[in-house]
């Protein structure tokens, strides 16, 4: 039996922090009033907006270039810059993180920032090891072991394939084979080996006979997980690129049922004067965390795209402008929330690890990701925001790759940690809000184009 809205929104949740809150809850502590004493490139004297874009851009993607794990290419989990690690987690790699930070070093080399041979080089080194990874039924584990490729489980029973991280991971690589796929010999094979693993991937077979994507299936504990993937919330992209597969498609009914659960999915209700538009699970009144409107949006392009459901550039627009309103008007009283210093997102907590959002779950912790992973519908309100991370709290904040994951003025909590999936969504998303460019890629692949089509969407971004 499928559990109830808000049960099956908690089990996500739990799902998303148990084990980081195991892993990364120690010694926080000792991050508590303490300024970074890394010295870091903290340039201030940009010649304009657009110079210091770049160089956010550029110190973010980083994580992904300069920090890969060296046998795969492949984005860390986190990283530490604090000495801290979790035991055994040092070379532990991120399937999603990977996804968007392969956007990323599009970006990175459609700007000059990256050597362009030196980039296809690092994709051709990404896209063999994936090929020899660990997989089940094409699907790649949240977590692997960089030097090896054998999962490391999430959890006891998440010991195979995941599917949502799957599609995050492969979001990236479309927008890659894109990129690449009328350029030199050299980058031509690059294409054709992500196409193969593009079509590997059997979408189909996380149906588990349903009319519903299921987000886990292992070897061990075959469906056990029992995260069927309903609406709404960050996984819109997983159904999108498995109506899209041209080798393992989904039915149509099963987002109309499963996602979208037979129309069910449309909410009326309306916060600071914004409608949520769509139910997020769990978070009915304010709405979830930010990262649901960024990572199903590093390729997909909510600009003009609508269904019988709703419109995702309102769907995004809204729940970002209901989250900095939430900061602004501050109704819990958290010092340091204000215009200039908003957003509310899964990240580090004062308590391990949490899914901040409004009201339902605000501990006063900003996380920088969630502001300036929303630049494309917040331009200025992201502006403002970049500004006092960066010029006012800099010395607490800032590091070798960007802002530190999150901190707490309130609780006078800055600790010197990196975690892939908030890092490395803002070079992409400001890339987005800048020129398109990963908007393009990704949705002028012809089998998404299809499956646009396929599941009533209409795509106008014009």
């Amino acid at each position: 039996m499928k559990k109830n809205h808000l049960e099956y929104s908690n089990s996500i949740f739990v799902l998303l922090i148990v084990c980081v809150v195991s892993l990364s809850s120690c010694n926080d502590n000792n991050s508590k009033g303490k300024a970074s004493s890394q010295v870091a490139d903290h340039p201030t004297d940009f010649a304009s907006d657009d110079e210091f874009l770049d160089y956010i851009q550029k110190t973010h993607l980083n994580y992904m270039w300069e920090g890969a794990e060296k046998t795969s290419g492949l984005a860390p989990e986190r990283i530490h810059m604090d000495g801290i690690y979790p035991q055994n987690d040092a070379e532990v790699i991120t399937t999603g993180g990977s996804g968007f930070g392969i956007a990323g070093l599009i970006v990175g080399i459609e700007r000059g920032l990256i050597p362009r041979s030196k980039g296809v080089a690092r994709f051709h080194q990404i896209v063999d090891y994936l090929a020899k990874a660990d997989r089940f039924h094409g699907v790649w584990p949240h977590w692997m072991y960089g030097p090896t490729g054998k999962v490391k489980p999430f959890s006891t029973k998440d010991n195979g394939g995941d599917l949502v991280e799957t599609a995050f991971l492969t979001q990236g690589l479309l927008c890659a084979r894109e990129y690449f796929k009328n350029g030199n010999a050299e980058e031509k094979w690059l294409a054709q080996k992500i196409d193969t693993l593009w079509r590997e991937i059997e979408w189909d077979w996380y149906l588990n006979g349903q009319d519903v994507l299921y987000w886990h299936w292992s070897p061990e504990y075959q469906w056990e997980m029992n995260f069927p993937l309903e609406g709404y919330n960050e996984c819109l992209i997983t159904y999108i690129l498995a109506a899209s597969s041209p080798t393992h498609p989904i039915p149509a009914s099963a987002y109309h049922n499963g996602w979208a659960r037979g129309g069910d999915i449309k909410s009326d209700a309306v916060a600071y004067g914004y409608p949520l538009i769509l139910k997020h699970n769990g978070a009915e009144e304010y709405g979830g965390p930010l990262f649901w409107a960024h990572y199903s949006y590093i390729g997909l392009n909510p600009k003009g795209l609508s269904d019988r459901y709703a419109d995702y550039w309102d769907v995004n627009y809204n729940q970002t402008m209901i989250n900095y309103t939430y900061c602004v008007q501050n109704p819990k009283g958290f010092k340091g929330y204000g215009e200039s210093c908003w957003g509310l997102t899964a990240s580090y907590s004062i308590d391990g690890y949490s899914a901040h959002m409004p009201m339902k779950n605000d501990k006063g912790v900003i996380a920088p990701t969630a502001a300036l992973s929303s630049f494309p519908y917040t331009p200025e309100e992201s502006m403002r925001a970049l500004r006092y991370f960066y010029n006012e709290l800099g010395d607490r904040i800032w590091g070798k790759y960007g802002f530190y994951d999150a901190f707490s003025i309130h609780h006078n909590w800055y600790p010197k940690r990196y975690l892939a999936i908030d890092q490395l969504t803002i070079a992409p998303m400001i890339e987005n809000y800048r020129t398109g460019l990963l908007w393009e890629l990704f949705m002028q692949a012809p089998e998404i184009q299809e499956g646009l089509k396929k599941l009533g969407f209409i795509s106008n971004p014009l």
